[in-house]
């Protein structure tokens, strides 16, 4: 079987075990683009939380920037790269939320202080200070002493992906370029120049 024949999304989820075993910082940051009503783009890192059949999933604040534009432009861009690696994943597609229910059992396994974090930060709305931050925190802390429930503005987003690229690095910049595009229930394949 040529490595063409793979399933992209499989061969994401082994790239991403390699990197867990070699890089430096955490091989689960991200990048994320997305676009305003206006088509404005943004990006910005986020944590990759898992890589299912249809797409990558990440979690967020559903008020902050990113969440306000996949509301207005319900689409995405995501790049994970692996320097030490040497390899490269780009994925663009549809965006939708991921269930309530895996919402809840993902906010439920973070420590406690990204529980509270969740609560207290008005995700990308101005802060006069970062006392008002700690404030907020510790307001939280007390409203929950024990179980922290997941906030109804934060939960997750799926990526659906439709394009799929993967970059390996080789010498002289001759880099290998996979395109992978869904097509029905498979995909396509196309090697890319460097």
């Amino acid at each position: 079987m040529s490595t063409l024949d793979l399933d992209p999304l499989a061969r994401v989820r082994d790239a991403l075990a390699r990197a867990r075993k070699v890089e430096r910082n955490d091989p689960t940051a991200m990048s994320l683009a997305t676009a305003d009503d206006r088509g404005r783009p943004s990006v910005r890192m986020v944590l990759l939380k898992d890589v299912d059949a249809r797409g990558l999933v990440f979690y967020t604040n559903r008020e902050s920037r990113k969440g306000v534009e996949l509301e207005q432009n319900p689409f995405a861009a995501l790049c994970l790269h692996w320097p030490v690696l040497g390899e490269q994943v780009r994925v663009e597609g549809p965006v939708e939320r991921v269930s309530d229910a895996d919402s809840d059992a993902y906010f439920a396994s973070r420590a406690r202080g990204s529980q509270v974090g969740a609560w207290a930060s008005r995700q990308s709305r101005p802060l006069g200070s970062m006392a008002e931050l700690e404030a907020e925190t510790l307001a939280v802390e007390a409203r929950f002493p024990g179980e922290i429930p997941r906030p109804s503005h934060w939960g997750g987003y799926r990526v659906v992906a439709e394009r799929i690229e993967l970059w390996h690095d080789r010498p002289s910049r001759l880099h290998e370029r996979i395109v992978f595009e869904r097509a029905g229930e498979g995909w396509t394949t196309t090697r890319l120049n460097p």
